[in-house]
């Protein structure tokens, strides 16, 4: 096993001064390689040292500009620091680099929503669930993206798929109370918002949205 892999395994593990040392020693070992840089950058933003980390992939991008790894670090980096459009920026160049993930259109979609981009967001939610149909998270904010679009119907679908997915998700439950209130069926709005309430009992919008169906009823 080589030395990065070593220090990959005990950050799984959650040793980060171990995984810290080894990246230590293989960049002082071989300071021309820009996978050391790149998992060294990779734990401090784990640990939360963001400023630290973005130093440690600037470094390696200055070693292979083609590093696609390194620009997808900083772009989590700056979207932790709430620098949304320079996270944007970062992904889309990880993109053009060649990484093609789930997790990479998934980031660049929220990247977007952050800039209330909603409608440049929906493609990339869509990859993210294509390369990922088991990616519940990625399924719900396309389903919001939808939502937001007016495509009510589409939205359906995949908070349907969500629930499957995870059967205690509250947020998702709550939309699709929305959208059936919204298709005027007020029967299916009701248990769906129902349902979130049993799921979260302090889900203040579900609450809500079921006091005003109700009322609307009587």
């Amino acid at each position: 096993m080589d030395t990065n892999q070593r220090g990959i395994e005990a950050m799984q593990k959650g040793d980060f001064e171990k995984a810290a040392t080894i990246f230590s020693d293989a960049i002082e070992a071989n300071p021309d390689d820009p996978i050391s840089y790149i998992n060294f950058g990779n734990l401090l933003s784990a640990v939360n040292e963001l400023e630290k980390a973005l130093k440690f992939y600037e470094k390696a991008l200055e070693l292979e500009p083609n590093a696609a790894t390194a620009y997808y670090g900083a772009g989590n980096v700056y979207f932790n620091l709430e620098n949304y459009e320079e996270a944007k920026n970062m992904f889309e160049k990880a993109l053009k680099k060649g990484l093609d993930q789930g997790d990479l259109h998934f980031m660049i979609g929220m990247s977007l929503v952050n800039l209330n981009q909603n409608r440049f967001a929906l493609p990339y939610f869509q990859r993210a669930v294509e390369l990922n149909e088991q990616d519940k998270d990625a399924r719900f904010q396309y389903g919001l993206c939808l939502a937001q679009l007016d495509l009510v119907d589409d939205a359906l679908i995949q908070f349907q798929e969500v629930v499957k997915l995870d059967d205690q998700h509250a947020d998702a439950y709550y939309n699709l109370g929305v959208a059936y209130a919204f298709k005027e069926d007020g029967d299916q709005a009701k248990q769906m918002l129902e349902k979130a309430l049993q799921i979260q009992p302090d889900h203040l919008l579900a609450g809500h949205a079921l006091k005003i169906i109700t009322t609307n009823n009587e």
